[in-house]
C-alpha cells in the first residue's frame, strides 16, 4: 500500500472519518453524563447527529473488489444496524423505556464505534496502514 495523507482521500471518506472520530471521542459523554440532564441529553443529540451522519456518509464509500454487493461491503451492515439502533434508541426513551434506551445506545457504541474502529485498524486498510506502518514503524 502507498503511502497516503488524508488530504489525498476522497472527500466521502474525509467526512465519514470526520463523523465517525467525533461520535467516538462524544460518545462515552453521552453514555456516562448524569441521564436526563442538559449534558446527557446535548451530548446525545450531537453524538446521534454524528453516528446518523458517519452510517449516511459511508454508504457513499464503496469498494468494488470481493466480496462486495454493488460496491458494499460487509462492513456496510454496520450502517445499516447503527441505522437501526439510532431509531430504536429513540423509540425506546419516548415511549419511556429508560433502561431499554440504555442498552441499545451502549450497544450501539461498542458495536458502531468501537467494533467498527477496530475493523478499520486492521493491516491493509488505510487507518490500518498509517497506525502499524507510519505511526508504530512496523512492517
Amino acid at each position: 500500500m502507498q503511502a497516503a495523507s488524508l488530504a489525498a482521500l476522497p472527500p466521502a471518506i474525509i467526512i465519514h472519518l470526520t463523523f465517525a472520530t467525533g461520535g467516538l471521542l462524544l460518545g462515552p459523554m453521552a453514555l456516562w453524563a448524569r441521564k436526563g440532564s442538559r449534558l446527557h441529553r446535548a451530548a446525545g443529540y450531537v453524538w446521534l447527529t454524528m453516528m446518523f451522519s458517519a452510517a449516511t456518509s459511508s454508504l457513499f464509500i464503496r469498494d468494488f473488489r470481493l466480496p462486495n454487493v454493488w460496491g458494499y461491503t460487509p462492513i456496510h451492515l454496520l450502517s445499516l444496524l447503527t441505522f437501526a439502533g439510532i431509531a430504536g434508541g429513540i423509540w425506546h426513551i419516548v415511549n419511556g423505556r429508560v433502561s431499554a434506551h440504555r442498552k441499545t445506545m451502549q450497544q450501539l457504541y461498542f458495536g458502531a464505534c468501537v467494533g467498527a474502529g477496530v475493523f478499520t485498524l486492521l493491516p491493509g486498510r488505510f487507518l490500518g496502514h498509517l497506525l502499524w506502518h507510519h505511526l508504530l514503524g512496523l512492517t
